[in-house]
């Protein structure tokens, strides 16, 4: 399956921003010059999670399950451009179901371990898999149980009894039969390797079909932005799922032939293990847990962290305390991530953004004329600000409008669409996404929200995530967010959502608007219900889920 034109192909790689590289060449490439460095390692509680033991394999072992797996996929007669569902947990079996996959040129779409019954059954009418691969035991769940349920015509096999993810040595007559069927079908950069799906959080979650050579220009823009070195130790807390796991972590470890560590779902005193015993140089971690660690200095003390080079983030916007506790008392730099399945790559470093309150919430103008940006993605990405209604291009300071994001990164369209609106005239993605023009010199984004997101108020528009990143500061509030709810009057007006930080005394409405009032925010933003909650709800991607706030709301007035 191939969803490049061959014009877009040629441009892109004349340019040298899509080169011949696969995921599993590039497993290749590793495993004959360190065969024996760590490739791909579980967390220490699979036991407790799979019940299985955990794993660690070297590239040279690496290799040797993902030809298992691919002998008997093949056995099973997928092949290639045909599609597998996966649902796993992050665990060394996902890991070699994507090299696998990636050998014989099928297709793979990793579904979150939350989805159930219903997602699967539409992702299954989406997709028409010939396979669907997961698990026996997870939490006490069977996930494969529950697919087989809504399936009824896809082979449904599991990594505990039908497969076999070890790394023993194929049969002399399985690896014939794996290697001459490589030989008829010849590496290619790009073929869709994976079928991800959006987060969902408007509407239903849209398939997004992508090649290695777009995987891999996300890699190495993220790679650069956060210093990767080779045969470094990389610790992924997200679900290889969706774009900071697959293409920050996976393709980034097979880029710079780094060790891929696992967790998931995240037990933040299992991570903070996890860095310091297998001496992490890199990771990326919520916006929360990095502000717990920022606030209590005595838990960051109980851990040796000298390894730790760098933490990434992300998700949200961070806050710049945070930020300057983790640079300028614990020594560890943060990068700020900002990005999605569609191919959204910006990012915001000490490099390019020093200023720990610039870094917090802004982004660099990346592939924009005239900007002072330099590396691999300035050259790989561009990016522009246009009228989400009017369609024009805005390049004043101030203004405020739809992101759009073309280049190396992005992918061709979603999967069994229409995608005449999904991209501009002149070829450029419509994220859905509105951003500021901001800075001086003005040569930042900042995130100002979701173009569906934004609440009318009497024709005053208001932007969530600010007030979002504004009332998570107050006095008693753990997490907040804010959604808009029906009003005759003035069409919408605003809510916020607050797990408190103590549930006994959560602060009141008058006085979270007294907040807002010191912070000099108008009169017109200023929510004007209260909930509270136990808990946000969140996508796999640690997302507020607007919409699920909307009907909490709705449905308690």
């Amino acid at each position: 399956m191939r969803t490049s034109s061959p014009e877009r192909i040629q441009q892109l790689t004349e340019l040298g921003l899509w080169q011949g590289d696969t995921l599993h060449s590039l497993l290749a490439q590793h495993c004959r010059e360190r065969p024996s460095a760590l490739a791909a390692v579980d967390q220490p509680n699979k036991q407790a999670l799979m019940g299985s033991p955990p794993q660690r394999l070297s590239f040279a072992m690496l290799d040797i399950a993902s030809d298992v797996l691919a002998s008997q996929l093949l056995a099973r007669g997928v092949r290639e451009s045909d599609v597998v569902m996966v649902q796993l947990p992050n665990c060394v079996e996902l890991v070699v179901c994507f090299y696998a996959l990636s050998k014989i040129g099928a297709v793979i779409s990793p579904l979150p371990v939350q989805y159930g019954a219903h997602e699967i059954a539409g992702f299954g009418q989406s997709l028409n898999p010939v396979a669907f691969i997961s698990c026996n035991e997870f939490q006490g769940r069977n996930l494969a149980e529950r697919a087989r349920g809504v399936l009824a015509d896809v082979p449904v096999l599991t990594v505990d009894d039908d497969l076999d993810c070890a790394a023993s040595a194929l049969d002399e007559p399985s690896a014939k039969v794996l290697q001459d069927y490589r030989a008829e079908v010849p590496d290619d950069p790009h073929r869709v390797i994976t079928i991800c799906w959006t987060s969902g959080t408007t509407g239903t979650p849209k398939g997004v079909p992508r090649s290695h050579a777009m995987w891999l220009a996300t890699a190495r823009a993220t790679a650069e932005a956060g210093g990767y070195q080779a045969g470094e130790y990389l610790l992924n807390p997200f679900p290889l799922v969706n774009m900071a796991a697959v293409g920050g972590f996976l393709f980034a470890a097979a880029v710079h032939g780094c060790g891929l560590f696992l967790h998931h779902p995240l037990d933040p005193t299992l991570f903070l293990q996890q860095l310091q015993d297998e001496r992490i140089n890199f990771t990326i971690a919520p916006p929360a847990l990095l502000n717990q660690l920022a606030q209590q200095s005595a838990l960051w003390q109980q851990f040796d962290f000298s390894a730790v080079r760098a933490i990434g983030s992300g998700s949200a916007p961070l806050s710049p305390e945070m930020i300057r506790v983790f640079e300028h008392e614990y020594g560890k730099p943060i990068i700020n991530f900002y990005g999605s399945n569609e191919g959204i790559s910006l990012f915001a470093t000490p490099e390019n953004a020093s200023d720990p309150a610039t870094r917090a919430n802004q982004f660099p103008r990346l592939g924009v004329k005239g900007m002072p940006w330099t590396g691999y993605a300035s050259t790989a990405v561009m990016s522009k600000v246009i009228d989400p209604e009017a369609g024009i291009e805005l390049t004043a300071p101030g203004d405020v409008g739809e992101l759009c994001f073309a280049g190396a990164t992005v992918f061709d369209g979603y999967l069994g669409m229409d995608n005449g609106d999904v991209f501009t005239s002149d070829g450029f993605f419509r994220t859905g996404d509105l951003v500021e023009i901001c800075g001086d010199p003005p040569n930042y984004y900042r995130i100002a929200g979701r173009c569906k997101d934004i609440i009318n108020r009497g024709g005053m528009k208001i932007s969530p995530v600010e007030l979002d990143t504004l009332l998570e500061t107050a006095p008693g509030v753990r997490e907040a967010a804010v959604c808009a709810y029906p009003d005759q009057k003035l069409s919408e007006r605003v809510a916020v959502c607050v797990v408190p930080s103590e549930p006994e005394s959560p602060p009141s409405l008058e006085m979270l608007c007294a907040y807002l009032t010191e912070r000099g925010v108008a009169r017109f933003k200023h929510p004007e219900r209260l909930e509270i909650l136990t808990a946000l709800p969140r996508n796999p991607m640690g997302k507020v889920v607007r919409g699920e706030l909307q009907k909490t709301v709705s449905n308690d007035a």
